[in-house]
């Protein structure tokens, strides 16, 4: 998944979602407790796979990723419009309001505040990216 959008969720927590990442994500998908005060959305295929690789850790590595991302996660089916509603919880971790940031980050999305997602990422520096793509090789 790649791109950015933005779009208003209503009073009662309902958020549409994309049709680029509709397309990825399927009808139904998990959406937990992300990194940085966001939201995380997988494929029901892309959580069974972080699933299996959370599992397989050893227990006294695994269990603080176990609580954090299995204990908040929830399955949501897209409406007829193609929206979600995001779980109260969830809004609450990621201080939703009103106006959210969508960004597709390869393998899954993230729900943002727009106004957070707009200080995070004004704040990486080219340096620090430049850093991180020499770490990759280019």
């Amino acid at each position: 998944m790649k791109g950015e959008y933005q779009h208003a969720m209503d009073a009662k927590g309902r958020l549409f979602i994309p049709s680029k990442f509709r397309d990825e994500l399927g009808e139904a998908f998990i959406v937990t407790k992300g990194l940085d005060e966001c939201l995380f959305v997988y494929s029901k295929n892309d959580w069974k796979v972080l699933e299996e690789n959370i599992k397989a850790l050893p227990m006294s590595k695994s269990r603080n990723l176990q609580r954090f991302f299995f204990s908040s996660a929830a399955e949501c089916e897209l409406d007829s419009q193609g929206r979600i509603v995001v779980p109260q919880n969830l809004r609450e971790y990621a201080g939703l309001t009103r106006e959210t940031t969508i960004i597709g980050v390869s393998g899954r999305a993230e729900i943002w505040d727009s106004a957070k997602w707009a200080s995070y990422s004004g704040n990486m520096s080219s340096d620090q990216i430049a850093e991180a793509m020499e770490e990759l090789g280019f």
